[in-house]
């Protein structure tokens, strides 16, 4: 359906520098793949995107699209545009339009539907991204997952062949990322051909059917979703697909800032989408720290949680033991019925506690 060839994007600092985003990358893709595209910020991923319907011009290379060379001179970008959606990070609504107004735009347009027609698809879809009750309202009373999912009916509205999701959850509050990732599971269902630039692994992991991995501006691994998470060849790819995030506390005094550590314990939670769990987070290690290990000092205490897995765990670390400082008592087992797992080990420099919740 798509094959790109020797593709390279390069752009001109206002200093006459010269900064390659794409390297020569070589890729086909076939109707009915789901293609998320993974890598650290500022390897190209979204430049790909927006080179594959032409609103970043490439530099060099070709792209063909059922057969046609999009980058030869004349192409109708306009029919370019037809075939494929494009999901920005930001939204890109018409303020001034109603949701179903902004729906309907594009096919009265440049499809030529009815007024009638095209009311009646946009109301399907917006039934099908759970928004059928917000038809007449404006974009500004909208949260920021359901200008998303608007967002998206509009590009369905045009019966596109494909879909370019540029980032679709990254402008989103992390409470709002859930209802946005499950239209697009349920897009990725349906058997739409669609190309995903995301950070979500977890979801990477379980909608496609391809991932590339872009480093350095190529793209430096194509696979399954098993060959990049579990049998990668290249050990950068290994090295980011594990990322491990972590918050750590040193409490080496009585007079620990317990509100502080609150706080931050929130804020953690919150930003990898992990809110329902800062309660709990905070009140085991506040009980832990203050109860069953209060006697113990200095003691290192960590939160972590695992993108690809979804894991998240509180250490509590002590140097110098090589037995657990954790006490047999009937509270302990109160803990442990609330808990995934509470694992005791020792390590190189003394003894950990590891909490799975």
């Amino acid at each position: 359906m798509i094959s790109i060839k020797h593709l390279s994007k390069t752009f001109k600092n206002p200093d006459g520098s010269v900064i390659t985003v794409l390297k020569d990358v070589n890729c086909d893709i076939d109707k009915g793949e789901v293609i998320s595209i993974i890598g650290p910020s500022g390897t190209g991923k979204s430049t790909l995107l927006r080179a594959i319907n032409m609103l970043e011009p490439p530099t060099s290379g070709e792209i063909w699209v059922d057969g046609e060379n999009i980058m030869a001179k004349g192409y109708p970008l306009h029919l370019l545009r037809r075939k494929m959606g494009m999901v920005f990070q930001n939204f890109n609504l018409f303020e001034h339009k109603t949701v179903i107004e902004n729906i309907i735009y594009a096919p009265m347009e440049l499809l030529g539907l009815s007024e009638d027609k095209a009311r009646e698809e946009a109301m399907e879809l917006l039934k099908k991204v759970g928004m059928a009750q917000k038809a007449d309202v404006y974009p500004s009373s909208l949260s920021g997952g359901q200008k998303q999912r608007v967002a998206i009916a509009r590009s369905l509205a045009m019966h596109p062949e494909v879909i370019l999701f540029d980032e679709p959850t990254s402008a989103l509050d992390p409470t709002m990322v859930g209802e946005v990732l499950s239209v697009i599971r349920a897009l990725a269902k349906e058997g739409l051909t669609m190309l995903i630039v995301t950070h979500e692994m977890r979801f990477a992991r379980d909608v496609s059917t391809r991932i590339f991995f872009m480093n350095e501006g190529i793209i430096y691994e194509d696979g399954t979703p098993d060959q990049i998470f579990c049998n990668q060849v290249h050990s950068a790819t290994k090295a980011f697909v594990n990322r491990i995030q972590k918050l750590v506390f040193e409490i080496d005094t009585e007079d620990f800032d317990f509100l502080q550590m609150h706080t931050e314990i929130n804020r953690f939670c919150i930003k990898y989408n992990l809110a329902d769990k800062a309660d709990k987070a905070y009140g085991i290690a506040r009980e832990m720290l203050l109860v069953h290990l209060a006697d113990i000092r200095p003691i290192t205490f960590r939160i972590t949680y695992t993108e690809l897995t979804g894991v998240t765990a509180l250490d509590f670390m002590v140097e110098g033991m090589n037995e657990s400082p954790l006490p047999k008592t009937e509270a302990i087992q109160d803990i442990r019925s609330e808990v995934k797992d509470i694992i005791e080990e020792p390590t190189t420099r003394g003894f950990r506690i590891k909490i799975l919740i």
